[in-house]
């Protein structure tokens, strides 16, 4: 059995009895001899892929899948889009890997990045490749920005994520990925996030930004408040491996203006919102404000090729030659499929599609709040997470999501975890996706929640 290009714009999911299968397990079996302990996604979702295309993916005992997961949010136009997959053979073809050299793919793929920026951002702002992945990315901007600033500290909030590298981590909210780790990047401060669902603060939550953001003030401007300015402010603009938790636009703006007042560059990490997520290019736009740094890695190529930059204001571009390298960050296949990926979200409308699938996802999902076990439902464009607790106490409910993913799975849908105690149930479709897919991913999911929820 095959995907073909003309029958994945609907397949029906189907799995042939347990999971994992006999070859999965196989596969498994190898792969748990074999690989690092440090590894995920099979551990809680065990198969072993062998094709996908579209919004779709097949493994090797034949079960097909509806694959909300998308490589993590990578691949915005599902598996193996065939205007990307043309672009990238031609450009195997004629050179893959070009340093920070000068070429066309590169002078391509600039420009075109530069015009899906606000225009008030587009004539001052500065391109940086970096190594080909977000964590890379983030430890280069905070590398700029305490150079430009001549600062050491770094602010970042609670429940945010912004990789596994050693300065990524350190800003990383998740204890559990440092505790082992001695030594850290020091001068790291956090501070609550704007998550009203579930108030860090223990507050009144139709407060909680401005209690929030009270605090990160005072805090900031008080001379006995022990935090001297930060070199950089750090901040997902919807937090994603923190359990899909949009900031609010009081939040974002705020925060904008104090470190505008303050004159901290303010760092977007876009890694996951960026590049259409959310319905806007960047997140931000919907914020009204202007970063001084943004972040962005999985999106950019559009078809799941590693690239990752930061954009910045040329203000903060004080680095001499070579203070930041990385032989990986002129990945020309890359280039040349995040150019054609921009020309394909124009030509198919692809922002528009983000935002009605996205009603269309907030609508199918509304009647999970019925459900006592589900605290909240929550997203932007096509980012999504089903946030379950204990109605009794209000404890993150690990167990729960866990069981829901496994029900999902064994009815034909990939979805991953993420929040406190990976309570979480989150999506990250395709953004080119259809209504009938989200239909069908929508009832899958319900179901597994009707199931699995006490």
């Amino acid at each position: 059995m095959t995907i073909s290009q003309d029958s994945a714009s609907w397949i029906r999911p189907v799995v042939h009895g347990d999971l994992p299968g006999p070859n999965s397990a196989r596969f498994l079996s190898r792969q748990d001899r074999r690989e690092s302990n440090a590894r995920t996604y099979p551990r809680n979702l065990p198969i072993a892929l062998a094709e996908g295309f579209g919004s779709f993916v097949r493994d090797v005992d034949d079960n097909i899948f509806i694959d909300f997961l998308a490589g993590a949010g990578v691949l915005s136009f599902g598996y193996s889009h065939p205007d990307l997959v043309r672009v990238a053979t031609s450009q195997l073809q004629n050179l893959t890997h070009g340093l920070d050299f000068p070429t066309q793919a590169k002078d391509d793929f600039i420009e075109a990045q530069l015009t899906m920026l606000p225009k008030a951002l587009r004539d001052r702002m500065k391109i940086h490749f970096c190594g080909p992945t977000g964590a890379n990315a983030v430890d280069a901007a905070l590398k700029l920005c305490k150079t430009a600033t001549g600062r050491g500290g770094v602010l970042s909030f609670q429940g945010g994520f912004h990789g596994s590298s050693h300065a990524a981590m350190a800003t990383t909210g998740l204890v559990a990925q440092k505790r082992p780790i001695s030594n850290g990047m020091p001068g790291v401060h956090f501070f609550p996030y704007s998550y009203c669902a579930r108030c860090p603060l223990g507050l009144n939550p139709a407060m909680c930004d401005t209690n929030c953001m009270e605090y990160l003030e005072r805090s900031l401007k008080d001379p006995n408040g022990g935090i001297p300015l930060p070199a950089a402010i750090i901040v997902e603009v919807v937090q994603g491996e923190g359990g899909v938790i949009p900031a609010t636009v009081e939040f974002m703006q705020r925060l904008r203006a104090v470190t505008r007042e303050l004159e901290i560059p303010l760092v977007l990490d876009e890694v996951q919102t960026g590049c259409g997520r959310t319905g806007t290019w960047f997140a931000f736009e919907q914020y009204d404000i202007e970063p001084d740094v943004v972040v962005a890695s999985k999106g950019l190529s559009g078809l799941g090729l590693p690239v990752a930059l930061i954009l910045y204001d040329e203000k903060l571009d004080t680095w001499s030659p070579g203070a930041h390298t990385g032989t990986f960050r002129g990945n020309q296949v890359a280039f040349a499929t995040g150019t054609e990926a921009i020309r394909l979200f124009r030509r198919d409308d692809v922002l528009r599609n983000v935002m009605e699938r996205g009603d269309q996802v907030r609508g199918l999902l509304e009647q999970l709040r019925r459900n006592p076990w589900v605290h909240d439902v929550r997203g932007l464009g096509l980012m999504w997470g089903v946030e379950l607790a204990d109605p009794a106490d209000g404890s993150p409910a690990g167990h729960i999501a866990r069981d829901v993913q496994a029900h999902a799975l064994r009815h034909g849908l990939i979805v991953e975890l993420g929040g406190r105690n990976d309570s979480v149930v989150r999506m990250l479709p395709p953004l080119n996706v259809t209504a009938e897919v989200v239909d069908a991913a929508c009832e899958i999911l319900a179901d597994a929640v009707a199931a699995c929820a006490p």
